[in-house]
């Protein structure tokens, strides 16, 4: 009876298990085709394990699993099948909790860039008027970023002259929309305005950037204001 139990565990179920591990890898995979030649290879070394261990057993009466004279043979056979198991259980929980993620690191990612893209488009200095429109258009897609620059030339070139000090900070932005390649995120600036020889003015603007993906990198694409009721 102790041998039949060895027989089953050791010679049969944990070379199935090997194989169902390596065939719901391709499946989690979509069997691509370097899985597909490595599995196959795999299993073709796994059948041909199962087949000569069964010759001996027909030859000599013993097996892997049966033969006492060689644990180290067993601890292998176990060894190998958990090691696919646990492949085949972190393939899933990578490939399956990707998408989360990806927009986790996405959302941060869109707020980031529409919150330095707003800030820049709001906060001025006159010793250096083009610092802050320079930043913001770095970070728009290109063949935006030029008609940006001359849109925001006029309004700077007059905030210079008569020395007019914008400094804005973030009070809160939330993700709106967000895809594989575009996002739209609000953000509420606090810009504090100071001007000589007048009290500092305060506002809180509402702006809504709109971006899209090129690459690994999210570019702002158009910003407008957000029109309250």
């Amino acid at each position: 009876m102790r041998n039949i139990w060895r027989l089953l565990a050791f010679d049969i179920v944990a070379p199935l298990a090997a194989i169902g591990a390596l065939l719901a890898i391709g499946v989690v995979l979509g069997w691509p085709l370097w899985w597909v030649s490595a599995c196959s290879v795999l299993l073709v070394l796994i059948v041909e394990g199962m087949g000569v261990n069964f010759w001996l057993l027909r030859r000599d009466s013993v097996s892997v699993g049966t033969d006492d004279d060689a644990p180290g043979l067993r601890l292998a056979v176990v060894s190998l099948c958990t090691a696919a198991l646990v492949a085949a259980v972190w393939t899933g929980f990578t490939h399956w909790t990707r998408p989360d993620r990806d927009f986790k690191k996405d959302s941060r990612e869109v707020v980031q860039v529409a919150t330095g893209m707003a800030e820049a488009m709001a906060s001025f200095t006159p010793s250096a008027p083009t610092s802050s429109i320079d930043r913001a258009a770095a970070m728009m897609v290109p063949e935006q970023a030029g008609a940006f620059k001359e849109q925001y030339k006029k309004s700077s070139a007059d905030l210079a002259q008569h020395n007019v000090t914008a400094q804005a900070a973030t009070l809160a932005a939330g993700v709106e929309a967000l895809g594989p390649s575009a996002a739209s995120v609000a953000v509420i600036l606090r810009v504090i305005q100071n001007t000589p020889g007048q009290a500092a003015s305060q506002a809180a603007p509402a702006l809504r950037v709109t971006m899209s993906k090129r690459g690994t990198d999210w570019l702002v694409a158009d910003v407008t204001p957000i029109n309250s009721r």
